[in-house]
């Protein structure tokens, strides 16, 4: 790379030089170690995972608090051409990068071991391309969620329990260049003037990040990862999210057509299962979906994936959920998923599924099936349509056939607690069913739960619907093996 005056990436060399000599807190470029993803994962593995995690950053604090690396750091930087760098691929350029600071350091005297090089090229080009010292987390599938709290304190989720680890950002703009990085990504903006935003990554993962002074203690970041390989009822079924027969139950809930509502709270894993349930639907159907950031991943070739958009700075172009429910039922949908219900598109979503969209899905932030209930209702009255508590109990239980209650518990699992039918409504009170319900009856002594489910023997009221499609007998089989 040859030296140049040339902008680095929108900022005057000299800017980019004097941020990046600010000494730096240890990163981690380097993988993690293998950990299961499966939420049931022993304690000595999470245990080893984040000793590796701290060995890494103790070998990365080793050699980025060397003031004479620090310069060389800036020496490198003051080379770069921001032309040449944005033309290579990103292992081409740490090639490139890595033989600089070999030429650097010998022109220079600065005692360095190829291990030391290849650490520092890495971590100024995970600062240049990617999230800095978030990269190695990202990579790391054994992570579900990340969650930065200032500049000095960054958490993960493994296994369903919350650990922090030694990943460290140099200072509060290092962090905040970070966060800008991501928002641009997306064509979206985050600063003073608007410090609050959704994105998501080019892998799927979605974002929030969140800047002083509605932070205090510095920018905050929360990632929520998603596996690139798609999960289904197969993986659920060894993680001990579900039972065999569940995911039957399930299955059979999908290909019936039957409009299904994913409940739980957040980090249950909701999403993770509309997408196992959408891997049931007809490759022949016409889905559209509608997200506030894109997080489900379809596998049916015929998908029409739509997102909202926020407001400019000028509070003009917004388009919500509500916007797009709408203009989904003008495309000629054969099913309707909604990421996530969460304000008045909720009545838009009952139209939807009152209006021969049979088989629609969507999830809701709720504790339980009948709060589920009660949190539709009350977004349904967010719409100002005027509709009495009656009319809208009636219409929900008209366009909802179950509930899917999934809820991640105190040992780190996640789990279907509860399945529940809308068996109808009497006078103003809908009438539930649960087919059936997770109950606790003891811990293992690796602090896993057991229990046992709960299985009703009351006739579904979509049991027509079951014979329509063929499914009535293995439905029953299903609930049977339940309480084998």
């Amino acid at each position: 790379m040859s030296d140049s005056n040339m902008p680095v990436f929108g900022r005057r060399r000299a800017e980019t030089m004097d941020l990046m000599t600010t000494t730096p807190l240890p990163v981690t470029p380097v993988n993690l170690g293998p950990v299961s993803t499966n939420p049931s994962g022993s304690r000595a593995a999470q245990d080893r995972s984040t000793a590796a995690i701290v060995a890494a950053a103790a070998n990365a604090a080793a050699v980025n608090t060397r003031a004479d690396i620090a310069e060389l750091r800036a020496l490198c930087l003051a080379k770069m051409d921001a032309t040449a760098v944005a033309s290579l691929q990103p292992e081409r350029l740490l090639i490139e990068v890595e033989r600089l600071i070999s030429d650097l350091a010998t022109e220079r005297r600065v005692q360095m071991n190829g291990r030391e090089q290849r650490q520092l090229a890495t971590e100024l080009v995970d600062d240049m391309l990617g999230l800095g010292p978030l990269e190695p987390l990202l990579l790391d599938e054994s992570i579900n969620d990340i969650m930065v709290n200032g500049p000095e304190k960054c958490f993960v989720e493994r296994g369903g329990k919350l650990i922090q680890v030694p990943v460290r950002f140099r200072d509060w703009q290092h962090l905040t260049n970070i966060c800008q990085r991501i928002a641009a990504s997306v064509g979206r903006r985050v600063d003073e003037a608007s410090p609050m935003v959704d994105a998501r990554l080019k892998d799927g993962s979605r974002v929030n990040i969140i800047l002083p002074p509605l932070s205090l203690d510095g920018p905050a970041i929360s990632i929520r990862k998603f596996s690139k390989k798609p999960i289904d009822f197969e993986k659920l079924i060894g993680f001990g999210t579900l039972t065999p027969p569940i995911a039957r139950i399930l299955e059979i809930a999908a290909r019936c057509r039957l409009n299904i509502i994913v409940s739980g709270g957040t980090g249950s894993g909701k999403t993770t299962m509309m997408n196992a349930m959408s891997r049931f639907i007809d490759p022949a159907e016409r889905v559209v979906t509608v997200e506030d950031a894109a997080e489900l991943q379809l596998q049916q070739p015929h998908v029409v994936r739509l997102e909202t958009r926020p407001a400019s700075l000028e509070g003009k172009g917004e388009v919500n959920a509500r916007d797009l429910v709408k203009n989904a039922l003008r495309m000629r949908p054969d099913r309707i998923i909604i990421g996530e219900v969460r304000g008045a598109e909720a009545f838009d979503m009952l139209q939807a599924m009152n209006t021969g969209h049979d088989g629609s899905m969507s999830t809701i932030h709720a504790n339980n099936t009948r709060d589920a209930l009660a949190r539709i209702e009350n977004m349904v009255q967010m719409s100002s349509m005027g509709l009495s508590p009656k009319a809208i109990r009636t219409q929900v239980v008209a366009a909802v056939n179950i509930i899917v209650q999934v809820e991640r518990q105190r040992d780190g699992g996640r789990r279907v607690t509860q399945v529940t039918e809308i068996a109808g409504i009497e006078g103003e009170t809908q009438l539930l069913n649960d087919i059936f319900k997770f109950e606790v009856t003891g811990e293992t002594a690796t602090g896993r739960l057991t229990g046992r489910y709960e299985v009703s023997r009351i006739r579904s009221t979509f049991s027509e619907r079951l014979q329509y499609f063929g499914l009535d007998r293995a439905w029953a089989h299903a609930l049977e093996d339940m309480n084998a």
